[in-house]
């Protein structure tokens, strides 16, 4: 189960996505980081663009709380 569906869930904080990054950094998974994470290409454009904080309000909004 990827990060966001966990998130969506309420199975986990955002602040897993910083332990998940790095692991996925120090990792051989050939996918991207936004396919390992679950994201939507939306999602993934909010957090490069704008912030982290930013992506987290999205998901919260997303998932009704």
């Amino acid at each position: 189960m990827t990060f966001r569906e966990r998130f969506m869930r309420h199975e986990t904080e955002f602040d897993e996505i910083f332990d998940l990054t790095d692991k996925w950094g120090f990792s051989d998974d050939p996918r991207t980081l936004r396919e390992y994470l679950g994201l939507t290409a939306e999602e993934e454009d909010v957090w490069i663009s704008e912030s982290d904080e930013a992506l987290e309000e999205l998901l919260v909004k997303e998932r009704g709380s």
